[in-house]
């Protein structure tokens, strides 16, 4: 009975770390459901993975262990990582943006994902750091270089800078392009987010290039899925109340949301009806 009981336990933890592995994070309340055990089971299998290295524990769940503070996963590493919960995310946020906005977009796979989302929007003028960003954008013009853009088509600003492994440029050069702009509406990616640490990123200039984009912005929208929530990286540069609004999917337990509405003046859950 007891070599059925620990061979079980060893099943379901494998299933439990393979599942933090390719979705980037867990929920408690969705590891009850989907291994039919109870509540206290599945906290205790956290806590032996916790105790053995293989995962991190965090508020309602677990995230896979982060090298570092100052890791800083690549764009190619990143996009694999809920690109369901991202393109929700994506929808939700696209619907705050009306034409002939003036928006800007920082670096990351989730904002990348907005953009696509935001091609068909007509006269926008668009401020990024991020190469990917201002390549999608690029790549929706007609070919063939002798006609003009199409009616309606964005103005696209790329800042220069020093390009980090996630495709953003960073550094001076950077500061100073997005200091002289003015812009309606701050779509941000954030390596993490939390109460204490409020937004963070492994790399500090990036983390000084956020800060000009917020400063530069009439107002922040955060696009982060429900896994960045209890993740800090080497640098903070913004507080949660200097957000207004974070998009985030339906991973996010209730608990959690409770918590950052305490803090945020708006949570937006993506696919989901507003309350």
């Amino acid at each position: 009975m007891t070599d059925n009981q620990n061979l079980l336990a060893e099943q379901r933890r494998a299933l439990i770390l393979d599942e933090v592995r390719r979705r980037g994070g867990v929920r408690v309340n969705e590891l009850t459901r989907r291994l039919n055990v109870s509540d206290m089971t599945i906290r205790r299998d956290l806590d032996a993975l916790a105790r053995q290295g293989m995962l991190a524990k965090v508020h309602g769940g677990a995230v896979p262990v982060v090298e570092a503070s100052t890791h800083e996963p690549g764009f190619e590493a990143k996009s694999v990582l809920e690109p369901s919960a991202k393109d929700e995310i994506a929808r939700a946020a696209a619907a705050l943006v009306a034409p002939g906005t003036a928006i800007a977009l920082s670096g990351g796979t989730t904002t990348y994902a907005l953009a696509r989302r935001l091609l068909d929007v007509p006269d926008l003028t668009v401020v990024t750091n991020s190469v990917r960003v201002a390549d999608v954008f690029h790549e929706a013009q007609p070919a063939g270089g002798g006609g003009e853009a199409r009616r309606g088509a964005p103005t696209v600003v790329l800042t220069g800078g020093v390009r980090t492994p996630s495709d953003a440029l960073v550094g001076a050069v950077a500061d100073r392009a997005i200091r002289s702009l003015h812009f309606d509406l701050l779509f941000l990616g954030v390596h993490g987010i939390s109460v204490e640490a409020g937004l963070s990123t492994p790399n500090l200039a990036e983390a000084e290039t956020n800060r000009c984009l917020m400063r530069s912005a009439r107002r922040v929208v955060v696009v982060a899925d429900h896994t960045k929530w209890g993740t800090v990286g080497l640098s903070s540069f913004a507080d949660l109340g200097e957000v207004d609004t974070w998009v985030t999917d339906r991973g996010m337990g209730e608990g959690v949301r409770g918590e950052v509405t305490e803090h945020l003046p708006g949570l937006v859950v993506a696919g989901e009806e507003p309350a």
